[in-house]
Formats: structure tokens, C-alpha cells, sequence
């Protein structure tokens, strides 16, 4: 029974997987058909796929040398880049958040700050700290910073009075209203900031790189296609998909984790 049981919760959790071998599928027909050396087939790419990441030796655990020259730098600076934003802006943006004068008097920087595109700020941060990560980690926390901000403050702002008056009434030290009142009810609006963000910051990750960088995934992608290694600069391309459906995966099974609370309410109203 345990076995049937286990088997069924991997047939659900496989079921939406479905479309992939279809469209791979469809792909591998649809461009051998039109030999096109832009579009090269997934066969070819994932022959590229291998000799670039995992055709290393057994001590490397078969990881090339490229994996430790670009990709985890990358992941480095974007994990460092993105830890540091969520942090800043959610101690911020939950400090506006209950504070209705603090957040008149500095709503209008944020709206300037979250009109500029990061991107326009590129050679701005390549005066400021020349070709290298803190260029690229700047970068990506000046674009990735306002919807944790944002959703920090409105998921603060919006507490539900009753909670507060009974902690006042009971005279729960401010630390303890912030942790077990106002965090908790702000957690659903500040992990969907986290969400947009480090989809944000992956974007921004390949962007400073491909401008401001001398290795890295965006540099990596640059140079193949400069190059016309178009199987190299899929393969890439198809690396930056995948980092981006394993952060979310992570990201939503640490939010359904947390806010298992938020999900059962929702679920029973």
C-alpha cells in the first residue's frame, strides 16, 4: 500500500511535466526539417550541453572547468545580490509599513527610485565600481529591491486592528507584536515580492554580465554567440530557464512550507 501510495504522489507530481518530451519532440522534427544554424536541434544541444558542464573528470565529480569559472560565480553574486535586497527591503519596507508619516515623507524617492530601469544605470555603476561583481551586484539589487519594498510595506500596513489592540491590551512588547503579529500577517505579501524579485534578479544577473563582465553565464552567452556557437549559446539559454524553474520550485515549496497557516485559512473560508 505504501508502495501505491508512493507511486501515485510521483505520477501527480510528474503529470504536469507532461508537455516537455512533446515539445522536444516537435522541436527536434521542426528543426531538422528547416536546418537552420540558428535554430540547431535539441539533440545537438544537449551533445553541447555535455561537453561544456559534464565532461569533467571523475574528481571534479565530472564538472568542467567551465561550471567553476561562470556558473557558480554567477549564482554566487546572485544569491549574495538577492539575500541582501529581501533583507534591506523588508526591514525597511515592514519600518514604512507601520509608520504612516515616515511613508509620505519617503514614498516619493521610492516611486523615483522604481521608475529608473536598472539597466539605464549600467554605466552609472561601471564609473562608480569598474568591470567586476560589485558592479553586477549592485545592479542587481538597485532593480530587484522594489517589490520586496513594496510588498513589505503593504503587507505591514494592512494588520488586522484587532490583533493589535489585544497585544496593547495584554502589553506585548513591541518585539513580540513584530514577530508573532506583524511578520506572520505580512508574509504572504512580502514572499510574493521575493518571487517577482528573484525572477528579477536572474534577468538583471545575465544583463550586468553581458555589459560589465569578463566571465559568468550572461559573459558566457555573449561570447558564444559572438563566436557562432549557436548550440553553446542554446545551451546556455536553456541553463537560464532551468535556474529559473529550480529558484521558483524552491522558492514556492519554502512558501507553502512557512505559510501552511495562510493556505488552510484561505482553503477554509
Amino acid at each position: 500500500m505504501k508502495r501505491v501510495g508512493f507511486a501515485r504522489r510521483v505520477g501527480r507530481s510528474l503529470a504536469p511535466l507532461w508537455p516537455i518530451p512533446v515539445i522536444v519532440v516537435c522541436w527536434e522534427v521542426a528543426t531538422r526539417l528547416a536546418v537552420n544554424q540558428y535554430f540547431p536541434p535539441p539533440s545537438q544541444i544537449a551533445i553541447q550541453v555535455y561537453e561544456l558542464w559534464f565532461s569533467g573528470p571523475p574528481s571534479h565529480l565530472f564538472l568542467t572547468e567551465d561550471v567553476s569559472t561562470h556558473i557558480w560565480p554567477s549564482l554566487g553574486r546572485l544569491l549574495r545580490a538577492w539575500f541582501l535586497a529581501c533583507l534591506v527591503g523588508v526591514v525597511i519596507g515592514v519600518a514604512l509599513g507601520r509608520s504612516r508619516r515616515l511613508a509620505d515623507y519617503i514614498d516619493p524617492l521610492i516611486q523615483f527610485g522604481r521608475a529608473i530601469p536598472p539597466p539605464t544605470l549600467l554605466p552609472l555603476f561601471l564609473a562608480l565600481f569598474k568591470v567586476g561583481p560589485q558592479m553586477q551586484i549592485a545592479t542587481i539589487i538597485f532593480g530587484i529591491i522594489w517589490p520586496v519594498l513594496l510588498n513589505s510595506i503593504e503587507g505591514a500596513r494592512h494588520i488586522d486592528l484587532l490583533h493589535l489592540e489585544t497585544a496593547a491590551v495584554f502589553k506585548i512588547s513591541p518585539w513580540r507584536r513584530l514577530v508573532r503579529i506583524i511578520l506572520p500577517e505580512a508574509a504572504p505579501k512580502i514572499f510574493a515580492g521575493l518571487r517577482v524579485s528573484l525572477s528579477l534578479a536572474l534577468i538583471l544577473m545575465v544583463i550586468s554580465e553581458m555589459i560589465g563582465g569578463t566571465e559568468g553565464i550572461g559573459f558566457s552567452l555573449v561570447y558564444a554567440g559572438n563566436d557562432f556557437d549557436f548550440p553553446g549559446m542554446w545551451a546556455w539559454l536553456l541553463l537560464l530557464g532551468i535556474l529559473g524553474l529550480i529558484f521558483n520550485s524552491i522558492l514556492i515549496g519554502t512558501e507553502r512550507r512557512v505559510l501552511s497557516w495562510h493556505h488552510r485559512e484561505r482553503q477554509s473560508t
